[in-house]
């Protein structure tokens, strides 16, 4: 007979480690690059990418080895992002967005994973925390009608994560919830037409008289506070914090784009260009441009260390079974905005680097450049808010800007 400690002792063996799972993301960035026009023209990342990311294995890393994910950490997660980052910007933040949505769902209780994973072991979600809806108590659930924009990921995923205020008999708000919901019991709404990230297809998603019942209702409350649904308490990745997670994974894809701008000045270096209206008949010879592109290196690799020890945080207090202190939380919130700032001040370098021929169409760098300008201005990433918050807590002031944290 074997035992479950067998079992997973086995599971482990075959498991793709990190390197592993990067080098796999490596070999397909020809395909990411070559695709990335295209899924900025059709406003969607094109499901070649989805298949080749399946195929690697790289939509199960947050999802619970129970139901055949890998189940690594935060670190993976952003060393994965960063590096299909590389590739293209809008399936970067793609996968990130679906890639967490599936550690979400292993916060819930059992039934409620079992009703995405049992029929289906590769569903997929996109998800939108926001609590922009109108619900209404019924009994075993809630009745939620409303609009939520920008839900990245909605084009590949088959359920989504929602924010509704959770309501009591009396129609009186007592919590907010993130709702579980099939996408087929929702409409979608092409509203994303964009400067940037313009392949993630984060259109609307709109219910109307839709019950969700009280199992796939996730206490964003408790949450904050480390308390999640799941009956597996010994899973230490689903006791990663809340706020901190939704937060660092969306600058993984940013320092990838930031890398993959440092690439094409790079290789534009390479050819020996001259700098026009100069006696520079090889850019690379001037000052200027070795300043640059040394700062710009410099800028990208403080965004990498700093993900790196956010991610380190996450995964080391997840282990611990033990709920990350505030402190930290806001130190991750403070990562998050200052490595959005570095990545986006390492491609203005390089974007000046390269000069006016930055702008052409066919140049990727200003591809690159409008989608870093628009995922750094994530709310949950501003770099000003996450400073206040973070300067609040080392002060010891005793009110906060955002429940957020």
């Amino acid at each position: 007979m074997t035992t479950s400690a067998e079992a997973a002792s086995s599971a482990s063996v075959d498991e793709p480690t990190t390197q592993e799972l990067v080098r796999r993301v490596a070999e397909l960035q020809p395909l990411l690059r070559a695709n990335a026009a295209r899924a900025e023209t059709d406003r969607r990342v094109p499901d070649e990418n989805i298949e080749a990311l399946r195929e690697a294995g790289i939509f199960r890393i947050m999802q619970p080895r129970r139901w055949g994910g890998l189940e690594t950490d935060f670190t993976t997660f952003m060393k994965i992002s960063e590096e299909i980052g590389r590739g293209d910007g809008s399936t970067a933040w793609v996968s990130a967005l679906m890639n967490v949505c599936s550690w979400l769902i292993g916060l819930y209780p059992e039934q409620a994973q079992r009703e995405v994973w049992g029929a289906d072991p590769e569903a997929r979600a996109c998800g939108v925390v926001a609590p922009t809806a109108e619900t209404r108590a019924v009994d075993g659930g809630q009745i939620v009608s409303g609009s939520w924009g920008f839900a990245s990921g909605s084009a590949h995923s088959s359920w989504a994560l929602l924010g509704i205020p959770v309501v009591d008999a009396s129609g009186q708000q007592i919590d907010q919830g993130l709702a579980l919901i099939p996408m087929s019991d929702l409409t979608l709404k092409d509203t994303w037409f964009v400067a940037g990230l313009r392949g993630t297809a984060s259109n609307t998603l709109i219910a109307e008289e839709v019950f969700v019942p009280d199992h796939r209702i996730l206490s964003v409350g408790k949450a904050l506070g480390g308390e999640y649904g799941t009956e597996h308490k010994e899973e230490a990745l689903y006791h990663s914090a809340f706020v901190p997670v939704l937060a660092l994974i969306l600058v993984g894809p940013q320092i990838g784009m930031a890398r993959a701008a440092l690439d094409v000045v790079s290789e534009s270096l390479a050819k020996h260009k001259p700098i026009s209206y100069t006696f520079y008949e090889d850019s690379a010879a001037a000052p200027t441009t070795q300043l640059n592109l040394a700062e710009a290196t410099q800028l990208i690799d403080t965004a990498h260390l700093h993900a790196m020890r956010a991610a380190s945080d996450v995964d080391e207090w997840a282990s611990s079974l033990e709920h990350m202190d505030r402190i930290t939380r806001t130190r991750v919130r403070m990562d998050t905005g200052y490595i959005a700032r570095r990545c986006r001040e390492a491609i203005d370098l390089l974007v000046s680097t390269a000069g006016a021929s930055t702008f052409g169409e066919k140049n990727p760098l200003q591809r690159i450049w409008r989608d870093q300008e628009t995922g750094s201005r994530h709310a949950v990433v501003n770099p000003s808010i996450a400073a206040e918050i973070y300067g609040r807590e080392l002060l010891g002031q005793q009110d906060q800007i955002t429940a957020l944290i």
